[in-house]
């Protein structure tokens, strides 16, 4: 028998735990050759999610649980997840049934064709909004242009991952995980699988505006100095405008003429003051990843585990 490790980070789903344990059994009820275990990752939840995974636990021998000491992030959870999975194969998915367990049967297909990784890339469903949809294709047109991965839209953290990928991937302890570029970067075979994202079946969503931004600008930063090389072109690029002045004053020395335009100037230095924060900004960011990588800390910190 194939062991199947699913890793399911949990930040206050209590409503789900249970559903989502019975769809992956009846999923692999309906599997030769193949058991399974579940990897929850509590990440510092406020509602009653760890008191239903012990309740879970006790009654299934194939729940496993992890409780983190705080809310510590989705990526940081799934790698924890990923670090103490033992199957052969390991798959991660959220735990709000938007990512179908009904899939878990053709990723399996695809991983016994010879692929080491099978990805999922989501389509939204008619029901979602507008500003839901436009927000997401964003952030993976500026993803994909600004890092040195190529992810397509749409891309999720539901994915089944070979024995041999999950090692590589746990002997990275960067500060900054950013999961969906570390599988892209690694390479080996993959496959994509197309699918319809299902409705939340309980709560609410935990990734509002300002958490996709600061995803987006983790796995920019993760993967690319593209915006550093970006920030002294802007400065060639404004140093080169500059010059354009020079004939001007000139003229007006010899002319004994006054330079007029107080109100353009003082324009002109907030605009570039502003330019020049922004790229100490950048770089600032780089150098705080360094900072956070270079105190060793953990990436996490395990309160309780039942295994």
């Amino acid at each position: 028998m194939k062991q199947v490790s699913i890793v399911i980070p949990a930040y206050n789903e209590e409503g789900n735990l249970e559903k989502i344990f019975h769809e992956i059994d009846l999923v692999f009820n309906n599997l030769e050759d193949y058991n399974f275990e579940i990897v929850f990752v509590n990440d510092g939840s406020r509602d009653n999610t760890q008191a239903v995974l012990e309740d879970l636990a006790s009654k299934h021998a194939e729940v496993k649980y992890i409780e983190f000491s705080r809310n510590f992030g989705h990526q940081f959870a799934v790698k924890a997840g990923l670090d103490e999975a033992e199957g052969q194969l390991v798959i991660s998915m959220d735990a709000d049934l938007q990512h179908p367990p009904r899939l878990i049967p053709e990723m399996i297909k695809k991983w016994e064709e010879g692929y080491d990784l099978v990805y999922t890339i989501r389509k939204y469903p008619k029901e979602i909004s507008f500003f839901k949809k436009k927000t997401s294709n964003f952030f993976y047109k500026i993803l994909s242009s600004l890092s040195d991965v190529e992810l397509e839209k749409g891309s999720s953290d539901f994915r089944l991952m070979d024995r041999k990928v999950v090692d590589n991937m746990k002997t990275m302890s960067e500060s900054d995980v950013f999961l969906r570029g570390m599988v892209k970067w690694m390479g080996f075979r993959q496959y994509a699988i197309h699918f319809e994202a299902d409705q939340r079946f309980s709560g609410s969503s935990k990734y509002d505006l300002n958490k996709m931004l600061k995803f987006a600008f983790t796995g920019i930063t993760s993967f690319s100095v593209k915006p550093l090389y970006m920030a002294a072109y802007l400065g060639f690029f404004f140093s080169g405008i500059s010059l354009l002045y020079i004939p001007y004053v000139i003229y007006a020395f010899i002319a004994k003429t006054e330079i007029s335009g107080w109100a353009s100037l003082i324009m002109t230095i907030v605009f570039f003051g502003g330019v020049q924060l922004i790229i100490l900004g950048i770089i600032g960011s780089y150098l705080g990843k360094m900072f956070k990588q270079l105190k060793h800390r953990p990436t996490y910190i395990i309160r309780s585990k039942n295994f």
